[in-house]
């Protein structure tokens, strides 16, 4: 057995690219293989700014030979039909067998093919999965053709220590590669992937990103404790970081206290977005006047010229937000919102001046359902949310918008709650964000999320498939989050026409977005080990629109089919609902009538029907106090008269109306447990 060691050398390929290169690279090689019947033990990619690398175990040293048999026509079969069968499989007739079956004799063709040498093989699979993959964006160098992220300038393509001959953008493999670009340029001969793996160390490239990471934090933060400061931990950026160098080496610099009266969150966005350097806290706990920035090189001087060529920049960069922080602070978020009826939001919905009124009156009405709100404060945040979107400081960093919003009201004087609702009323804005807790900024939010859903909803921009242009997924994912973390008691298509009203629409309200609701629920709960199918089963009930309520109602049903009680009533339901559905199209008609107490002949049938007349009552009465285990409670004393029922009773009776009274109890069973949850919806 033998090994694959490829790398695809250039120039330096987007940080936010490479990861998924490798994959692609790594899958589309290994479906090459299995397709040229060429299995492998072990595949792996790795992935610097200059290379992508892959690298496999176990191949074989050529295709296993090949006997295949193919059955042809009848030897007496037309002229035409016989020459088709032998020109689709390149034969003569001489070349083929005849062969006596009970049909008849049959021409077979034998065909037996050696296995082609894997070096061979790779020579033709190679280039075709590099000119395969799917780069976001690509482009073409000097007078080649080919398209591709970055020029490429060498591919090392080695097979059981051999060179495998390709040509790919006019560059021709080899078993050479080079080391670091300032430490180590000149090239190497390798024979294998240890070989290849030491001696790229020793010229100052780390291939493994992992290890790359680990190098970056553990340096960041040794210096930090150096200093006695604090990292200020994120991984994504230090993994976006490892994407830009191969040899990192962590420094530690600095830049003039006069910059932290500028809003924290300004100061580190610019520092992340636009340097890519990791931000420090002092022992307060307040963001410290230092970065810590990563070179790709050893330094001569220790990096002294590094830091402060780091330094220079840096300062140019915080003085334009300081700038830009003292000029805004001469404006009201109030002077600014004429503009925003400048600014379109969408071509059929208005522009963000519209939004911004559209929410100020949908906010103060949900203050309603959110326990402490305040509609005014809920209405005066909306009123200034979006103000700050055309200051010059979020122009110049949108990634502060609504912080910067929060910290131009505190310096006019907002209320408290009215200047956090301004800047958390984009949240969560993911699945790892924080969501609102405060009633006023979650009255905001919630507004500004229903009136997206409900206006793009209305104009019938909906998602579909994997397009989600306008994230409405990610706005209903955020209401629910809210509702459930908030334990918000929110009726949704009350808060639809609420939203709805705001518009100049038809109020005829489009049911599918409950549905679309339901649908992010199950995502959202799937996510967090709970069935899917229960919630269906609650929400195919239709009505139920409480998230809090029929969230209890799918714990408390789900708590009770892991009861044996629970399991053995699901069995009985769905014999009772295949009964019913069989004999009901048989007949023709619909047994839901109320059951004859005067056709009751067996003990077993009586009991069933007294104890669905009094698990109805208590199963009604539970669900109106919102107690479901109670509900559930009611519905586990059904489990015995069911099994008797089932036991001993025979439903098709010979006597025409026997048999529809007991068709008409079970419907009944079937009716008291649809008062819970729809049990046709749950698997398993």
């Amino acid at each position: 057995m033998a090994d694959l060691l490829l790398e695809l050398f250039g120039e330096e390929i987007p940080a936010r690219m490479q990861a998924r290169a490798a994959d692609d690279l790594k899958r589309l090689v290994c479906d090459g293989l299995k397709a040229a019947e060429l299995p492998f033990e072990t595949a792996a990619a790795h992935v610097t700014p200059r290379r992508l690398i892959l690298h496999i175990t176990g191949l074989p040293e050529a295709q296993p030979d090949v006997r295949e048999e193919k059955r042809g026509p009848k030897v007496d079969a037309p002229e035409t039909a016989i020459e088709g069968f032998l020109r689709g499989n390149g034969l003569s007739r001489d070349q083929c067998e005849e062969r006596e079956l009970p049909k008849g004799t049959f021409l077979f063709a034998v065909i037996e093919r050696q296995g082609r040498p894997t070096a061979e093989v790779l020579s033709e699979i190679l280039p075709k999965t590099f000119a395969d993959l799917p780069w976001p964006k690509s482009m073409r160098w000097g007078r080649g053709t080919t398209r591709w992220v970055r020029p490429l300038q060498s591919i090392l393509a080695l097979f059981d220590g051999a060179a495998v001959p390709l040509t790919f953008a006019d560059v021709e493999s080899g078993a050479q590669t080079r080391g670091h670009r300032f430490h180590a340029p000149e090239t190497f001969t390798v024979s294998d992937f240890a070989d290849y793996q030491g001696k790229l160390a020793s010229a100052n490239v780390v291939i493994d990103a992992g290890e790359r990471r680990r190098t970056i934090a553990e340096g960041a933060r040794r210096l930090a404790g150096d200093a006695g400061l604090t990292l200020v931990e994120d991984d994504g950026l230090v993994a976006e970081i490892a994407g830009l160098v191969e040899w990192p080496v962590p420094m530690l610099g600095g830049f003039h206290a006069r910059f932290l009266d500028v809003p924290a969150e300004v100061l580190v966005t610019t520092m992340k977005v636009n340097q890519k350097y990791l931000s420090l806290r002092d022992g307060d706990g307040k963001l410290a006047p230092n970065f810590i920035t990563v070179a790709n090189l050893e330094a001569g001087d220790g990096g002294k010229q590094i830091i402060a060529g780091n330094e220079y920049v840096l300062t140019a960069r915080l003085a334009d937000a300081e700038f830009f922080w003292t000029q805004d602070k001469k404006k009201t978020l109030e002077s600014r919102l004429p503009a925003l009826d400048d600014m379109v939001f969408h071509a059929k919905l208005g522009s963000l001046g519209d939004k911004v009124r559209r929410i100020e009156t949908l906010s103060a009405a949900l203050a309603e359902f959110i326990p402490g709100a305040d509609g005014e404060a809920a209405r005066r945040a909306a009123h200034l949310c979006k103000a700050d979107l055309v200051s010059d400081m979020v122009y110049e960093f949108p990634e502060v918008q609504g912080v910067m919003g929060q910290y131009y009201a505190l310096n006019e004087g907002e209320a408290e709650d009215v200047a956090q609702a301004i800047a958390q009323h984009y949240s969560p804005a993911g699945p790892s964000d924080d969501c609102p807790t405060a009633p006023t900024a979650l009255c905001v939010a919630l507004a500004d999320k229903l009136d997206i859903l409900v206006g793009f909803w209305a104009i019938d921009e909906k998602p579909t498939g994997s397009r989600d242009p306008f994230a409405l997924r990610r706005a209903a994912l955020g209401i629910i989050r809210m509702v459930l973390e908030n334990e918000l008691r929110l009726p949704l298509q009350k808060a639809f026409r609420l939203a709805l009203a705001s518009y100049d629409f038809s109020d005829d309200q489009d049911d599918s977005l409950l549905d679309f609701f339901a649908d992010r629920l199950k995502v959202h709960l799937r996510e967090q080990g709970a069935r899917h199918d229960l919630v269906q089963a609650v929400f195919a009930l239709g009505g139920e629109d409480d998230l809090v309520r029929l969230i209890a109602r799918v714990r408390a049903l789900d708590s009770f089919l892991g009861s044996e009680d629970g399991a053995n009533l699901l069995t009985a339901y769905r014999r009772a609902a295949n009964i019913l559905r069989i004999e009901e199209k048989k007949d023709g008609v619909s047994h839901d009538g109320a059951v004859d107490a005067a056709l009751l002949q067996q003990d077993e049938e009586t009991a069933l029907a007294s104890a669905l007349g009094s698990a109805v009552g208590k199963i009604d009465g539970a669900l109106a106090g919102e107690d479901f285990a109670q509900a559930m409670a009611a519905m586990a004393g059904l489990r015995q008269p069911v099994d008797d029922f089932f036991d001993g009773v025979t439903v098709n009776a010979d006597d025409g109306a026997l048999r529809g009274n007991r068709l008409r109890l079970l419907s009944q069973i079937r009716t008291t447990l649809h008062k819970v949850a729809d049990f046709s919806e749950i698997e398993g």
